[in-house]
């Protein structure tokens, strides 16, 4: 996911794919526990796209205060 494809999303689209990233997150972290997940960098990508969701909701919360 880049971050030219989350900044042309809506707050609400922001919203609904924070949920789902981090439902895919606990999904993953499960498998990974019960020892069927086959790629562990699953977990660190999906961080890592829940960061940069979180990090232009949060920029668009400083900008509005302005």
């Amino acid at each position: 996911m880049k971050v030219e494809d989350i900044r042309a999303k809506s707050d609400a689209e922001l919203a609904s794919e924070l949920t789902s990233l981090k439902e895919e997150l606990f999904k993953l972290r499960f498998q990974h526990s019960t020892n069927q997940l086959e790629n562990p960098a699953q977990i660190s990508s999906v961080k890592k796209d829940i960061a940069r969701v979180m990090t232009v909701i949060r920029e668009r919360e400083l900008t509005a205060t302005k």
